[in-house]
């Protein structure tokens, strides 16, 4: 018998090392490709060139590999992989520019960042900073954030407290000791459990890699429990894993807060996700210098070099198929008429809903395991945006390159609960919880590009139901009722960051607007108004659900990726992208980047020593 159970434990280990280490296809961090930086192009004509070239039918080009569609990081970054491998891929955006959630519009001669914010985990010997660098030639710059990068504001106006968040591991408990003495041990053991919980985030690599029967194997063992502590812990709440640790109220609140970086209240949230978050920001934030559009300013021409290209206003509305039902191309709607666009594979960036919903015919919609597929996923929260363009210097507004998450109570659980089950108009008079950041002091770039002027971005959440009789109106003439209850949020929004920012006034304010629900259906084509994809609560995180939704679908040839194939966010995104590239190209591409950030950082320690 322990002959046996030795066997299928070696036969275990073997079957693991060759999918976590075993590869066979081309490899797109095989060599350093970073090239020495280049002049920066503030010219927006100029960068419009790349960002804004519209679809038509001639630009297409021939004998394509794969078309992709969606232009967010998930669409872009594995164009860039494979591009760097030889292929030719067309990534096509329903929108006006590239970038998905990375793109800037302007108004009023401000320049807004419509989903960066800050980005962490990007110290120069990093994988995650190093799989960057390689999928823009190193031309994508970071400028880090203040420290303390973020601040917790807790409490009415009358009894506000703050607490800034610290990075560095030792800083951050550090600093949290001096505010909550007596509260050493609780800080303590937070730190440790993110730090292990979040260590094993590799395994959902694995799960979604390996052959089913593997996966399964691993799952209804429960060997998975065994190999990661971050499944171990998936199944807890946020809330009841800190609840255990300390009784203070505030403190619970200043480990829970960045909750709203992936969208559930702490009760409904993971803490194996939650950890993530933490460990993702605990060596500093950074920001893109020049603003988020230069991402895909410096993955398209990569895309492109490989005989590719990234087209815009070029809203796919299906997904062709042969009859052996194989994904071969795409229909472009271009008027009111069809453009079939041929190709061997197809990756949808669209999201899982946009995906199975809206692009599949209705007979493949109806296949079991599509439908199994979306019986595990719901919609996640909707999200809302305030822009403001100001008047004044970074120095006379006071604003800093940091970020503030202010809330009213320091229940979170409760505060969640009540604005989002109340009424829309009650609601629109006090949001809660306010997200507080100014690009404009982030980016150093940004005096040269705009003089005297200053940018502030709020982030909340809002029901996509409260908007949605106004769906269908024109998306720059909703109507007055609907403009006055974007105004009631605005003005909500606006009474707290004058109380917390006391150098911003109303005469400041040169342009204000508000991107609802149904403003980020429209430009980024979230179904409900989400602003992470797919939900990440609780249910999220089974390991059923992480081998079931993987970059392979049901249907041959069509792929996910982006952030409903792996996790929310930039970062999450782009592992989505490292995911669906892994697949396609049959190799380990997590393990790539990281043994080349490993191999540069040993070259560069080698060269300083010398």
């Amino acid at each position: 018998m322990l002959t046996i159970v030795a066997f299928a434990c070696v036969s275990l280990v073997i079957f693991i090392l060759k999918y976590v280490f075993g590869s066979s296809g081309p490899n797109p961090f095989e060599k350093d490709c970073r090239e020495p930086l280049k002049v920066k192009v503030y010219d927006k004509k100029e960068k419009n060139k790349i960002l804004k070239q519209g679809f038509v039918a001639s630009k297409v080009p021939d004998n394509l590999d794969a078309v992709i569609i969606g232009s967010g990081v998930g669409g872009l970054g594995l164009a860039v992989l494979l591009a760097k491998v030889g292929k030719k891929v067309l990534v096509l955006e329903q929108h006006s520019r590239a970038g998905g959630c990375c793109h800037t519009f302007t108004e009023k001669g401000f320049e807004f960042d419509v989903g960066i914010h800050y980005i962490g985990d990007l110290m120069d010997h990093k994988p995650f900073r190093c799989m960057l660098d390689q999928m823009t030639n190193g031309q994508l710059q970071w400028e880090k954030l203040e420290n303390p990068f973020d601040h917790v504001v807790l409490g009415p106006p009358e009894n506000r407290r703050s607490y800034p968040i610290y990075s560095g591991s030792a800083r951050y408990s550090e600093e949290l000791k001096k505010r909550f003495p007596g509260e050493e041990k609780a800080i303590d053991e937070y730190l440790k459990l993110v730090k292990k919980t979040g260590r094993g985030i590799w395994v959902m690599a694995l799960l979604k890699l390996c052959p089913k029967p593997l996966a399964k194997f691993l799952i209804h063992t429960g060997l998975v429990k065994h190999l990661s502590y971050f499944y171990k812990m998936a199944p807890r709440s946020l809330t009841d894993v800190v609840n255990e640790l300390t009784e203070n109220k505030d403190l619970r609140a200043v480990f829970t807060y960045i909750f709203g970086t992936y969208g559930n209240k702490p009760k409904d949230a993971s803490f194996a996700m939650h950890s993530l978050l933490i460990t993702h920001y605990l060596n500093g934030a950074w920001y893109p210098k020049a603003g988020s559009s230069e991402i895909a300013y410096h993955m398209i021409p990569i895309i492109e070099k490989a005989g590719g290209a990234v087209l815009v206003r070029a809203p796919v509305n299906r997904i062709l198929f042969n009859d052996a039902k194989e994904a071969c191309g795409v229909s472009v709607l271009k008027g009111q008429e069809e453009v079939h666009i041929k190709a061997p594979m197809v990756i949808s960036d669209a999201g899982i809903f946009n995906t199975y919903e809206k692009l599949l015919p209705k007979e493949l919609q109806a296949m079991p395991e599509i439908q199994k597929q979306l019986s595990l996923v719901k919609h996640g929260e909707g999200g809302l945006n305030i822009f403001i363009g100001l008047n004044g210097t970074r120095e006379e507004l006071g604003l800093k390159a940091n970020n503030y998450w202010i809330f009213t109570d320091n229940n979170f659980d409760e505060l969640m609960e009540r604005y989002l089950n109340d009424g829309r108009e009650e609601a629109s008079k006090k949001i809660p919880l306010l997200f507080v950041a100014s690009p404009s002091a982030k980016d150093p770039s940004w005096e040269e590009r705009s003089p005297g002027k200053s940018t502030l971005t709020l982030v909340s959440f809002a029901k996509y139901s409260w908007f949605e009789e106004w769906k269908d109106g024109k998306v720059t003439n909703r109507g007055p009722n609907y403009k006055e209850l974007k105004q009631a949020f605005i003005d909500s929004a606006l009474n707290v960051v004058m109380d917390v920012f006391p150098k911003i006034t109303r005469d400041k304010i040169v342009y204000i607007d508000a991107g609802t629900p149904i403003t980020n259906t429209h430009y980024i084509g979230a179904p409900k108004g989400e602003m992470y994809g797919v939900d990440h609560g609780i249910a999220r995180f089974n390991p059923e659900f992480t081998a079931t939704i993987r970059p392979q679908t049901p249907l041959k040839n069509l792929y996910l990726t982006g952030q409903d194939v792996f996790l929310c966010g930039f970062a999450g995104a782009l592992g989505g992208a490292l995911t669906c590239g892994s697949v396609i190209l049959n190799r380990n591409l997590h393990l790539d980047s990281f043994l080349l950030a490993m191999k540069t950082k040993y070259i560069n320690k080698k060269l300083k020593d010398e």
